[in-house]
């Protein structure tokens, strides 16, 4: 490397500029630094996610026995982007990113899908698949939000075309579709049923620990803590749906889109 990126003390415009003409390979030995996960740091930011988490709940279970319902709502949203982070940070241990090691991953991604309702292993599984087959129309059906190309759409029946419009309205995507996605559909191994048995053992041993986890609760807190807990997980749920599902989108392969909502008539 030469010029700024080379000698940091020659200024900031000349080491941005320099930056700018920076080849892939000077890309690819300025970040590598950044390329292995550091054990230190994930288990920072767990910390700093998973111990606000437990003391926003606890606050808010405190504050509804008390019937303090102005200070427990915002706890409870709090709570709610708290429990977003971890699910992030459980997708982060999915693609083997957050501790070094597999193991360390695998671990506290079933721990905390246990929390998020989300099976890990068969998630991790499905997403990788989403990834690996995102954008190609003649791979889709795993992982994503269902999108029909125009032609598709139009060779529907009238029917089949209200159908589409109404399972691509914001107030199903955004809804009834994370509340179905996180408590019905991630309860089977949906789009893996016939493809042996890990994906079974996944979503069943997620769906005992839950319902240990439960039971557990109610009986160390009541059933008002199980209700408060449902409550933090279904905004957690609408708030990480309705960014994966904005996200989503496919066209045909004349490069245009498929109505996306009632308004928009089909060409």
């Amino acid at each position: 490397m030469t010029g700024a990126a080379a000698h940091p003390s020659s200024g900031a415009a000349s080491e941005t500029a320099d930056v700018g003409r920076w080849s892939a390979a000077q890309w690819s030995r300025a970040l590598a630094r950044f390329r292995s996960p550091s054990n230190r740091r994930a288990a920072l930011e767990l910390a700093i996610t998973l111990v606000p988490f437990i003391a926003a709940w606890l606050l808010a279970r405190i504050a509804l026995a008390q019937s303090l319902y102005w200070a427990a709502m915002p706890l409870i949203v709090i709570a709610s982007g708290l429990l977003v982070r971890l699910f992030l940070i459980q997708h982060d241990c999915g693609h083997g990113a957050f501790f070094a090691h597999r193991r360390a991953n695998d671990g506290l991604g079933r721990l905390l899908g246990v929390l998020t309702l989300t099976p890990y292993a068969h998630w991790r599984r499905s997403h990788a698949s989403h990834h690996a087959t995102h954008g190609n129309l003649d791979r889709r059906g795993v992982g994503d939000v269902d999108t029909l190309t125009v032609a598709e759409y139009v060779a529907r029946s009238r029917w089949g075309r209200w159908r589409y419009r109404l399972y691509r309205h914001p107030l199903v995507l955004f809804g009834i579709g994370p509340a179905y996605l996180f408590l019905l559909s991630h309860r089977i191994p949906a789009g893996f049923m016939r493809l042996g048995w890990q994906p079974w053992l996944s979503t069943m041993g997620t769906n005992l620990a839950i319902v240990a986890a439960a039971a557990l609760l109610v009986l160390a807190s009541g059933v008002g803590a199980l209700l408060m807990q449902v409550a933090i997980v279904l905004l957690a749920q609408w708030r990480v749906s309705g960014c994966s599902m904005s996200s989503t989108s496919s066209s045909d392969r004349t490069g245009r889109r498929a109505p996306a909502g009632p308004r928009v008539m089909p060409p």
